[in-house]
């Protein structure tokens, strides 16, 4: 499915399983953004409808939390590590190579949405630096040879250079 095509009777049930609930608003979101990988645009309006708010208010949810998106993300997305600890054992080369790997900057998404690019200001997980995270999962004391390692893992592949 092209994330750009909404699923309307889905986005439509899982608006309803919600509906009228005064704490309904950040799990909505959070069910919407698992299904579908971002918030829809033009499902504020109904979101703000089902639960009695205005739409603005939804929308000021959104863009407060750095956890919900209303562009289509990759299936995979890449979230490179800037933290102190992580800058100091190497960092900066690590996400030039991802750059270089992806055909990617920071916070772009491939054409095919296969993946995204992420630099985020610490992932707390600093014994393991430097670290990146792919979608849930965490990858640590990375090297070259291991970053390309672990974007084979998710579907990169030498063709696609």
């Amino acid at each position: 499915m092209n994330p750009k095509e909404i699923d309307w009777d889905s986005l439509t049930a899982i608006i309803n399983k919600y509906r009228d609930e005064n704490w309904g608003l950040i799990p909505l979101l959070q069910h919407i953004q698992e299904q579908f990988g971002y918030i829809p645009p033009p499902s504020i309006d109904p979101i703000a409808q089902a639960l009695g708010l205005y739409p603005s208010q939804v929308q000021g949810v959104i863009t407060f939390y750095s956890g919900f998106s209303l562009e289509p993300k990759g299936k995979s997305v890449v979230k490179v590590c800037r933290g102190t600890a992580c800058h100091v054992k190497g960092s900066r080369s690590i996400l030039r190579l991802m750059k270089k790997e992806l055909d990617l900057e920071e916070g772009e998404t491939s054409a095919d949405y296969q993946f995204t690019l992420e630099t985020v200001a610490c992932l707390g997980a600093c014994f393991l630096a430097p670290t990146m995270m792919v979608n849930r999962d965490y990858f640590g004391k990375l090297t070259p040879p291991k970053v390309t390692s672990v974007l084979n893992q998710y579907g990169k592949t030498r063709e696609e250079e």
